[in-house]
């Protein structure tokens, strides 16, 4: 999230993240007073988003606290550097600690402005996730031996305390930022009903990561994934899948079958036919030619691209595209299916891969468009539903704006028998890295497809999207992301002006 100079929260933005499983990121350099005031606000419309209100003060000190503490170990960086000393060393680390305190309160200014000139960051992260909430602060220095083993004492200490009282009581080192800010940390989280295990602090090869992993509440849960369930069960609204694309998918799936039969089942009905031919010969299939029959495009396309395009037409024939909602929505999907299929082809170079990425792409927001379709009927059962179990109105409200989206399009697409490749990508497009092994390509491509998608629009920053897709695609930087959109996005407005003609 860029922080803007006037320091407005940005709602829809904290919203989307929320509902789409991607992480909220604030970067400072300096953590001026009007940063943590403004990482305090964003938490509060997170944590209410959430219906977490209660957990704000306790989360608010932690936050704060480790932030200080990261900006401390940025200073502590620049200090010992400018003092041409090694913290590595044990005999510089004791020289340098001597007067760290002093000397860099006394001169702050300066040594903030050296923070900021070698790009030593702090980056707050906000993320839910399979209903955790997971609260980071990442700066980009790697934390010594020294002291980790200093943070972890302090950490088995506070289990002695039970109350700040206790604490206060002791003589406790101060000369580290990570000394009776963290005991407080320990004791704030076991008022929330946590304990020390739910923190802690890592080093990769360039970050020091400190983070506090909070399960969400457990009713909350299975109120979610009950309502998503009776959602999928009173959709009386939605229709079985057409029947003619059920026995044209049956005819594909029997080994007896030839390719003139099915291509003669799939001429019976004229605007399917018009329909097929009009994808068949799009950008997506790259033919050297223009297809005019159905027979050729089976032929062209293979038999595994002509029923994955049955699947994709038959829920857009059901779901329809009658509101200015519906059409927004598949208008992303379809520019998403676009970019997977260009990820897939220019990284991936598997034929099964490709028409398989860009059905998933197509249908991955199935569940919002579902809901999208919904009438207000349905809307009604659905309230009623929530009163006789009890289930909160905000619980609903939640699931109205997509909480939940991706499970109930796969509820949707398994009770239409989807293959479980599809079902996966429906389901894990917002946490590829849970994908089973076989489905991993096809859900990473998906993943990063809408990604790309929602970084176009500007509704993410590239800190927001998930690293190790990232990395399975060679992407290491912002820079390397933006060519490869600039050139997914020319591709796409031309297929979109070529299509109009």
């Amino acid at each position: 999230m860029a922080v803007s100079q006037e320091l407005i929260v940005d709602v829809a933005r904290i919203k989307k993240a929320i509902n789409s499983g991607i992480p909220l990121t604030i970067t400072t350099y300096t953590l001026p007073h009007e940063i943590e005031v403004y990482i305090e606000e964003v938490l509060e419309v997170f944590l209410k988003e959430l219906g977490q209100e209660k957990l704000k003060d306790y989360l608010s000190y932690c936050l704060r606290e480790l932030a200080v503490n990261a900006k401390k170990a940025n200073t502590k960086r620049v200090y010992f550097q400018e003092r041409g000393l090694d913290l590595n060393n044990p005999e510089d680390y004791k020289i340098g600690m001597a007067n760290f305190k002093q000397e860099t309160m006394d001169n702050i200014g300066h040594y903030l402005q050296l923070q900021k000139e070698k790009g030593l960051y702090i980056k707050v992260i906000l993320h839910v996730k399979a209903q955790i909430i997971n609260l980071e602060i990442r700066n980009n220095v790697t934390i010594t031996k020294t002291e980790l083993i200093r943070i972890h004492d302090k950490l088995a200490r506070s289990r002695q305390y039970n109350s700040l009282e206790e604490a206060l009581t002791q003589v406790l080192d101060d000369s580290e930022g990570a000394g009776l800010g963290l005991v407080i940390l320990v004791l704030m989280l076991k008022k929330i009903g946590l304990d020390e295990d739910c923190f802690d602090i890592v080093a990769s090869d360039t970050e020091t990561i400190a983070r506090i992993t909070i399960p969400l509440d457990q009713t909350r849960v299975e109120n979610l994934s009950i309502l998503s369930q009776a959602i999928v069960d009173q959709v009386s609204s939605l229709p079985q899948f057409p029947e003619n694309i059920v026995m044209i998918q049956k005819l594909i799936n029997d080994p007896k079958s030839e390719m003139t039969d099915i291509a003669r089942q799939i001429s019976m009905d004229p605007a399917m036919t018009a329909d097929l031919l009009k994808i068949v010969n799009s950008a997506q299939f790259m033919l050297s030619k223009k297809v005019d029959s159905i027979s050729e495009a089976v032929k062209m396309v293979g038999i595994r691209g002509i029923k994955n395009l049955l699947y994709s037409y038959g829920t857009q024939k059901i779901l329809g595209d009658d509101t200015t909602d519906k059409r927004i929505l598949w208008e992303h999907s379809y520019k998403t299916a676009f970019y997977a299929y260009n990820l897939a082809k220019n990284f991936r170079k598997d034929r099964n891969l490709l028409d398989d990425v860009y059905v998933g792409g197509i249908l991955h927001d199935m569940g919002k468009i579902i809901f999208a379709n919904v009438h207000p009927d349905l809307l009604n059962k659905i309230k009623t539903f929530c009163i006789e179990k009890g289930i909160p109105a905000s619980t609903f409200e939640d699931l109205a704006a997509g909480l939940n989206h991706a499970e109930i399009g796969a509820l949707i697409a398994e009770k239409w028998n989807f293959p479980d490749n599809l079902v996966s990508a429906i389901r894990l497009h917002h946490d590829p890295n849970v994908a089973p092994t076989e489905f991993k390509d096809l859900v990473e491509t998906v993943y990063l497809a809408n990604m790309l998608c929602e970084y176009e629009t500007g509704t993410i920053t590239f800190d927001q999207i998930d690293k190790k897709p990232l990395a399975s695609f060679g992407i290491s930087n912002e820079k390397q992301l933006e060519v490869l959109l600039e050139k997914f996005s020319v591709g796409f407005k031309r297929e979109n002006q070529r299509s109009r003609v």
